[in-house]
């Protein structure tokens, strides 16, 4: 038994690095690169386009990963866009599991990206129609009120980092969506868990070691076109090049992740900033999304691997008609735990929950529910600075989500 799981780790490690990995590399360093050109501008100007905001926070949303999402979250507590515009933008996003589905399955994708533009589209505008998002912010301003002494303890605190990864001097350090020296400067920046500290060895590994990990991502990703084109990667010149190739990449991921610190969310506001602020931070982070990306995938192949072996009792074939019968009585309930998958803050779990959709665990119905339910790392940035908006935006999200998902499920039911 022990030999039949260390199989199912080593065909799951290479499969999920060959199909998926290789292919969320290049896709993320190519919007990373749009990223830093574009710097943030949209973001800028979105609060003069006041009865466009919701429309361009759901663009903003679309964008795979979760830096646009990100950065409109500090926005709403200071005034400059609306609570509808949060919810379109939240709505829309599908975080870093928009990379593994645009990478195995992209007409998917697109279509999912379209329904849920015009969904949030929809339902920022209705939520904007009520008071909701005035109250929070009357609340979220009376709570800063009773805080206000907290700005006089921002003189003492350690400025260092930026600079040190960056290069660029703290008085040179344009934030996105808020001030030094605010309240959200204080909850995103100086309340950061997890960043790495430049003295450790972790950072070196990373900092400097990154090119290491984009040269196998790039040799991977002529390995996965080939694997593409249905050329047996294994019966090459070079015996099991496919094999070891994807266990190496997986191996680097894992490594990469841990030296990271990442384990359920990925992108944080800061680093999202200093992505924009430096090309180098770009790749540096950049690097680490697609190992934090690659994990996940290679751990939600494994469970499914191992789920399926196990549902047939040491049988892979019982096991997968076991699961296709489970699917035609159970799909609506799929749809439920895809919207609740989806509450569940950070991009891990969503990245295994759209993964079980290319493998067939799931239909398309509870990959729309979780789609739109789920809003990746963007969440976080809210939840620091306000966690009562963030709850009633969790909240909010969740209803159209089921709504749509069962919608779907009854058209994918009666038609299909």
């Amino acid at each position: 038994m022990l030999k039949e799981i260390l199989g199912l780790v080593v065909v799951s490690a290479e499969n999920a690095f060959i199909q998926v990995t290789v292919f969320v590399g290049a896709v993320l360093l190519l919007f990373g690169y749009v990223d830093y050109i574009l710097s943030g501008r949209l973001v800028q100007t979105i609060g003069a386009a006041k009865k466009l905001q919701p429309v361009i926070g759901a663009i903003l949303g679309l964008i795979p990963g979760c830096g646009g999402a990100i950065f409109v979250m500090p926005l709403f507590p200071r005034g400059v866009v609306s609570f509808g515009t949060v919810i379109a933008t939240l709505l829309a996003t599908m975080g870093d599991s928009a990379f593994v589905l645009m990478s195995v399955m992209p007409k998917q994708w697109i279509f999912v990206s379209v329904i849920s533009f015009f969904v949030a589209v929809a339902v920022g505008y209705i939520v904007d129609l009520t008071p909701i998002g005035d109250r929070l912010l009357e609340k979220y301003k009376e709570t800063q009120e009773k805080k206000a002494k907290a700005r006089q303890r921002h003189k003492e605190l350690d400025h260092s980092i930026f600079e040190s990864e960056t290069g660029i001097a703290h008085d040179h350090w344009t934030h996105i969506g808020h001030d030094e020296g605010d309240d959200i400067d204080l909850a995103l920046h100086h309340g950061t868990k997890g960043h790495q500290d430049i003295n450790t060895f972790a950072y070196k590994a990373t900092h400097r070691g990154y090119m290491i990990y984009w040269v196998i991502i790039s040799l991977g990703l002529i390995l996965g076109i080939m694997d593409l084109l249905q050329i047996d990667l294994n019966e090459l010149l070079i015996p099991n090049l496919g094999l070891i190739f994807g266990v190496t990449g997986t191996a680097a991921s894992i490594v990469l992740m841990i030296l990271g610190k990442k384990l359920i969310a990925n992108d944080t506001h800061e680093e999202s900033e200093m992505k924009l602020a430096s090309l180098k931070e770009t790749f540096v982070h950049n690097a680490q999304e697609t190992a934090f990306v690659g994990t996940w995938v290679f751990a939600a192949y494994f469970a499914y691997e191992l789920f399926v072996l196990s549902l047939g009792s040491g049988s892979y074939l019982a096991g997968e008609m076991a699961i296709t019968s489970f699917l035609a009585q159970t799909g609506l309930m799929a749809v439920i735990i895809g919207a609740l998958v989806g509450v569940i803050p950070g991009c891990g779990p969503q990245i295994i929950f759209v993964t079980l959709f290319t493998r067939g665990l799931v239909p398309f119905s509870a990959l729309l529910a979780n789609a739109l339910s789920q809003d990746g790392d963007a969440l976080f940035p809210l939840i620091a600075i306000d966690k009562r908006s963030a709850v009633w935006a969790t909240i909010v999200n969740t209803i159209p989500a089921l709504i749509v998902g069962i919608l779907a499920y009854w058209i994918e039911m009666t038609y299909f």
